[in-house]
């Protein structure tokens, strides 16, 4: 994904411009050249010019430039990251939840890419495309062996654009090819189910533009649905990867009545203090809070703001632990850059990061859904944990331990532990983690929330 010569030449004459600024303010402090401040970017000149001359092939500046930024903003930890213009324009469209394709939402595997479900009305749905479809290969080229990144990239693209999508399906004999038309497709990041004995299930995706805004027309909707109102609320952020913090806060604002919500600090100094407001369109009534290990960033903000303000049990797997802030800045040609510019704190000061939200219930995601589980401290080069380790308060039984809950499930009827399709009486379903709130909130396991 190489740069036009005009950007990625502002890049490298920004580099030269700052190594010569280094040079008039830091020199007279040098004492050896390996001490000056412009000492690494002339290595990098150096090392530009011999490859340029030296190399095998002939090479594209442009292309070694854009790997030195990358190199050098990856160094920092896993989630600070430079983004050329084709990369930030997907990561746009995720926190936008509008972008240019087909309208599926997919698990990657190593040899193939599984159709989670289909958008409404989108291209997929319109030419049959349906959960269970293994997409096999992208345009005749095949998916093994690509990062996820290259594949969303791929099938992702201008509106009026063809992509043909090769996939496996069951009771179907040999591959079935089809060509889609990309278009805007609009990705809702809330999904919600009126269960039985009047408990709402809302199930956050991620955090993007719009999803309070979501929140707070299904809560409405599940509200009617019910006529008098809901005995009870379960907020599910399992497989929740994070996304805009300030559409978490404003989450966390409707089951609170006051106190703060999280602290960030930048180079152990606290730099914002968020605090809810009263009247939270739920801030009574029992609740419970479902996360796993792939509940991260801004779910594990929320999930540990409840926790603090001992609005209702979290229940399920110890999170991922990612508990700082990305800034984004726009740059030059149509690049971004994200980097990492504070770490977030609960409300009584646990920090998050490396550490994760351990819930009051420890339901585990099955051994059968997951292979290893990656947490943020797995990582290498992640941010070190600093600030309160402690566990929040105790509960009363039958919190604070794990749990048995009957056998395993089918590996068809959920996807890293949880239901495919949410069953509206969880008693009988496959989701071990749904059951376990749904007992706690009929009565079954004793009385939760406020």
């Amino acid at each position: 994904m190489s740069k036009t010569s005009s950007v990625l030449t502002f890049a490298f004459v920004a580099v030269v411009a700052f190594a010569g600024g280094a040079l008039a303010t830091g020199i007279a402090n040098a004492t050896t050249e390996q001490e000056s401040p412009y000492y690494v970017l002339d290595q990098l000149a150096r090392v530009l010019v011999r490859i340029e001359n030296d190399y095998v092939d002939p090479v594209d500046r442009s292309r070694l430039i854009e790997g030195a930024i990358k190199g050098m903003v990856a160094e920092l930890d896993p989630h600070s990251s430079f983004l050329p213009r084709e990369d930030y324009a997907i990561f746009q469209g995720d926190t936008q939840g509008r972008f240019g394709g087909v309208g599926v939402e997919v698990d990657f595997g190593n040899d193939s890419v599984t159709v989670m479900s289909v958008v409404e009305g989108s291209p997929a749905e319109q030419r049959g495309i349906a959960p269970g479809d293994q997409i096999i290969a992208i345009d005749g080229q095949p998916v093994r062996g690509k990062s996820a990144a290259d594949l969303v990239r791929t099938m992702r693209g201008e509106p009026g654009s063809k992509v043909s999508l090769s996939l496996r399906r069951k009771a179907h004999e040999g591959l079935l090819t089809l060509t889609l038309v990309r278009r805007i497709i609009t990705v809702s990041s809330v999904a919600s189910k009126l269960l039985n004995e009047g408990v709402g299930y809302l199930r956050i995706k991620s955090f993007q533009s719009g999803t309070h805004t979501e929140f707070q027309e299904a809560l409405g909707k599940l509200v009617t649905a019910n006529g008098e109102g809901l005995n009870a609320l379960i907020l599910d952020l399992r497989n929740n990867p994070g996304g805009l913090v300030d559409e978490a806060s404003a989450i966390a604002d409707e089951f609170l009545d006051g106190g703060v919500i999280y602290t960030t600090r930048h180079r152990r100094q606290i730099v914002d203090e968020v605090a809810a407001s009263s009247g939270g369109s739920v801030k009574r009534g029992p609740i419970a809070i479902l996360v796993n290990e792939y509940s991260a960033s801004a779910s594990e903000l929320l999930a540990g703001a409840l926790q603090d303000q001992h609005r209702g049990p979290i229940i399920g797997a110890k999170t991922f632990g990612k508990g700082s802030v990305q800034s984004i800045l726009d740059l030059p040609g149509g690049d971004g850059l994200r980097i990492t510019t504070m770490r977030y704190y609960t409300p009584s000061g646990r920090a998050i990061q490396a550490l994760g939200i351990t819930p009051d219930l420890l339901v585990p995601t099955p051994s059968e859904d997951v292979n290893d589980i990656v947490r943020e401290s797995d990582l290498e080069g992640h941010l070190a944990a600093e600030g309160k380790r402690v566990a929040p308060k105790a509960l009363p039984p039958p919190f604070g331990k794990e749990t048995p809950i009957g056998k395993s499930p089918d590996a068809n009827e959920t996807l890293l532990g949880v239901a495919r399709i949410t069953p509206v009486n969880p008693l009988t379903g496959p989701d071990r983690a749904l059951k376990a709130a749904y007992e706690m909130l009929t009565g079954r396991r004793g009385s939760v929330g406020k």
